[in-house]
């Protein structure tokens, strides 16, 4: 097996490709929370945005290609369904690399032990006093 060959809970580099790209964009990001849990219409997708029907349309189109929104059409209406299967894959690969987050938390969490440890084993500060030196006259 090469290094570009998906494994069975690994997708091929295309589909992260597309996928990624499809959530880089804060619209696209914004048209899949609207989409959780219910389905919508092309128009009612482009209610809350500041920008033209055709180019939420476009959005979707980015969202369609990428699997993470499929479209019914009926004539003119056209419904919108998100698929989450190609975020749940994106996060397994995401996953993959947690092992080297992890390991970096431990490091910190044994830094912070040991700053903890040599603060319960330093005597106490003494307090400082201040001294008052006398005023220069001009």
């Amino acid at each position: 097996m090469t290094a570009s060959e998906p494994t069975l809970d690994e997708p091929d580099s295309a589909s992260l490709d597309r996928v990624f790209a499809a959530l880089a964009d804060p619209v696209r990001r914004a048209i899949l929370r609207r989409l959780d849990g219910r389905d919508l219409l092309v128009s009612e997708l482009a209610e809350p945005f500041d920008i033209s029907l055709q180019a939420v349309s476009r959005h979707i189109q980015v969202l369609v290609r990428a699997g993470l929104v499929t479209q019914e059409r009926t004539g003119r209406i056209s419904r919108c369904r998100l698929d989450a299967g190609p975020i749940y894959q994106a996060a397994v690969w995401v996953n993959h690399y947690s092992k080297y987050w992890q390991a970096q938390f431990d490091t910190l969490a044994a830094w912070l032990d040991e700053i903890e440890q040599r603060k319960a084993q330093a005597p106490p500060p003494v307090p400082r006093t201040r001294i008052k030196r006398p005023r220069r006259r001009a």
